[in-house]
């Protein structure tokens, strides 16, 4: 539940005059919400004691700098995908209400804010000859390790370039765009059918896995400024097509601190199974190893996502929810979207390397999103370094 802090309360807080506070609400610092009475403003909690740390940190470069790169203070506007309370919402949508009955294609519709017919009309899209001819020689590598490179290789610029003025155009590529990854990721052809539909027609699964699929792609559609969101910013930011922003965001995802985590839960899901589960994870803890797929600095009390997911599958999994036991008695901490994406993964008996399928074809909404609000800015995103290095002679 979120707090609400009158104006006195909050510039006490802030240690400054209620008009330095009103001050900080015209410059952007800090917004005001009407209160009951319309007269008298309110301000959050959490954000007001955010800045009160600003304000007491000073105007240290360096600190700033390490404080807005490293889970700290916000660096630009977004109007996409809000983390509040410890609830994460989609244009002011509730996302796990959403994850309840929307479709991928919808959820695009509501962040791209374009009509769906537009962007993803009855016929399928073409794909690049280049394609086919890159298939066969790849078709050894499991999908999730191919799949930048098929996507870059199937697909074209033209169609969502900067260049174009044409909304319904660049609509329609972008729905393009997400068709041709989960072709790729299917190794196939493109088709028009709802993204979950096709996934789950791909890997046998009968109508509840596929809305379980469905919910799984709607929760990994975005969040807010991750590494691969900001990268899509950044390369939409100098003027590149959508597709060069989603092959940014899928090259940031590859990492294993970010969408390449379901790799190393599905590792250690391996390592710990068997008998003395507990013993195993707690050996890992005293090692110093961390422990895969668990915590998330935005959630203290749990992923908002995993706890959607996990809801659905831990009925069907009865050792995920050993694992989530054991770790959260030892090591205190819950589940985040990445192990719940391993967890469905192993309850549909898809493929291995599919939780980071399911990860990427959602989050490619995301990232068309945030490349096609950055683009709106006309901005280009072009931060300072703190040089550390030896001064020249």
């Amino acid at each position: 539940m979120d707090r609400y802090l009158g104006a006195e309360e909050a510039a006490r807080r802030l240690g400054v005059s209620r008009q330095t506070l009103y001050a900080y609400v015209s410059r952007g610092l800090l917004k005001a919400f009407d209160g009951a009475d319309p007269r008298q403003s309110r301000y959050l909690a959490q954000d007001v004691d955010r800045l009160a740390k600003e304000r007491r940190r000073g105007r240290r470069p360096k600190e700033i700098a390490q404080s807005t790169l490293d889970w700290g203070v916000p660096v630009l506007e977004s109007a996409l995908t809000l983390i509040e309370g410890e609830r994460l919402y989609f244009r002011g949508h509730d996302a796990v209400y959403l994850a309840d009955r929307a479709t991928l294609e919808d959820i695009a519709g509501l962040l791209w804010q374009v009509p769906l017919d537009l962007a993803f009309p009855a016929e399928a899209p073409e794909i690049s000859p280049a394609y086919g001819v890159l298939l066969p020689a790849l078709a050894p590598l499991p999908a999730n390790e191919t799949l930048l490179t098929l996507f870059a290789a199937g697909t074209d610029d033209d169609a969502t370039a900067a260049w174009r003025q044409d909304p319904s155009l660049e609509a329609r590529g972008a729905g393009a765009l997400l068709r041709h990854l989960t072709a790729v990721a299917l190794r196939g052809p493109p088709a028009a059918a709802p993204v979950h539909l096709q996934l789950a027609r791909a890997f046998g699964t009968d109508a509840a896995g596929a809305d379980l699929i469905r919910r799984a792609l709607v929760l990994c559609a975005d969040h807010e400024l991750n590494a691969s969101g900001f990268t899509a910013r950044c390369v939409a930011s100098t003027g590149a097509s959508l597709r060069a922003a989603v092959i940014g965001g899928l090259a940031a995802l590859s990492g294993f601190r970010h969408g390449s985590m379901t790799v190393r839960v599905e590792s250690f899901w391996d390592a710990v199974s068997g008998a003395d589960m507990a013993g195993k994870i707690r050996r890992r803890l005293e090692s110093g190893e961390a422990v895969p797929g668990f915590h998330h600095p935005l959630y203290p009390h749990g992923d908002v996502r995993a706890k959607a997911l996990l809801g659905q599958v831990l009925p069907r999994v009865p050792q995920a929810r050993e694992i989530i036991a054991h770790v959260a008695d030892l090591a205190g901490t819950h589940p985040s979207v990445d192990f719940a994406l391993v967890a469905v993964r192993r309850a549909l008996n898809l493929p291995e390397g599919a939780a980071f399928l399911l990860f990427a074809i959602g989050r490619c909404v995301g990232w068309i999103a945030h490349a096609r609000e950055q683009r709106a800015t006309q901005s280009l995103i072009r931060p300072r370094a703190i040089y550390a290095g030896p001064r020249p002679a």
